[in-house]
């Protein structure tokens, strides 16, 4: 598996950054086109480079001063059919699976701090799909609620974040966090609210035993012990683009549905059940947490050495 970068180099850096390319037997299919960049000015340089050293690679380009003067992009390659392949990949340590495009992960963990209407909207949605599983007792809807919540982004995003000691950053994406979740339980508690005035719901729906849904407020150890292997399958999955697996973090957590009836527990007023959805929230999150965390330092800390 190959990594593709694309340069835009001034001119005087230009035999640098060649030099650093060519004689490294990780990378291939070196390009100069000299002259071509019309900002900055200069020359455009392409090349290939194995995923396990793209990294690295990446790391030394930038060592150089060029993302203050220039500018580097970098995408994984879909499919290749030549034999300097196979070659760089051989020159690599490691795994291409493995690998992590550690600049990638840190510009995803910069955009979930962020905040979005989309990422609101959504949150929002899910949450409104929890309170209508809590009210049908509906475990499919507990699932497609989970499935809809975009709250792990912003919590992977804290974890590498922390990982990388950038402390303002983790601490906007967790506020994001939380004032999104605030949003969404008052639009749900105000929305659960208008229902009770119109008898669409009664209190002895929210209060009545549940026997397919009553976990999402009854936290245990086991609820903290399932948080921390979901934080660490998620945030693996994310520095290692394994999309498919997110699938399985996301239906892991009872985030979303805790705080569905949150929402409802407030605009019924069931003091046990705010109680038990908070606690649920909040062992979720922090599991996540610290499971992330750890996850982001073993990457670093066993990345594999390049070889002389």
């Amino acid at each position: 598996m190959l990594v593709h970068l694309r340069m835009t180099v001034p001119t005087d850096l230009s035999p640098t950054i060649e030099d650093l390319l060519v004689t490294d037997d990780r990378v291939t299919n070196v390009v100069v086109m000299r002259g071509v960049s019309v900002q900055p000015v200069g020359d455009a340089i392409e090349a290939d480079v194995a995923r396990e050293a793209a990294s690295d690679v990446i790391d030394a380009i930038c060592a150089t001063g060029l993302p203050a003067r220039g500018g580097l992009a970098f995408s994984d390659v879909d499919g290749s059919r030549f034999d300097a392949a196979s070659a760089v990949g051989r020159a690599a340590p490691g795994d291409p699976d493995d690998a992590v495009l550690w600049g990638a992960v840190l510009d995803r963990a910069r955009t979930s701090a962020r905040p979005s209407a989309t990422y609101l909207a959504f949150l929002v949605l899910a949450t409104i799909l929890a309170a209508i599983a809590v009210i049908t007792d509906s475990a499919v809807l507990v699932v497609g609620a989970m499935v809809v919540g975009p709250e792990f982004a912003s919590i992977a995003g804290a974890c590498v974040a922390m990982a990388f000691g950038r402390w303002g950053q983790a601490a906007r994406g967790l506020s994001r966090l939380v004032a999104a979740f605030l949003v969404a339980i008052v639009a749900v508690m105000l929305l659960a609210l208008v229902a009770r005035a119109t008898g669409l719901i009664t209190s002895e729906m929210v209060t009545r035993p549940w026997p397919l849904t009553g976990f999402i407020w009854h936290p245990d150890r086991w609820s903290f012990i399932v948080a921390l292997v979901a934080g660490a399958a998620g945030v693996l999955a994310m520095t290692t683009a394994k999309s498919a697996a997110m699938v399985g973090v996301f239906i892991s957590v009872t985030t979303v549905p805790a705080a569905g009836n949150l929402a409802l527990a407030l605009a019924l007023w069931s003091p046990d059940e705010i109680r038990g959805s908070v606690s649920q929230l909040v062992v979720n999150i922090a599991g996540m947490l610290v499971a992330g965390v750890v996850t982001v330092w073993l990457q670093r800390a066993f990345r594999p050495v390049a070889r002389s």
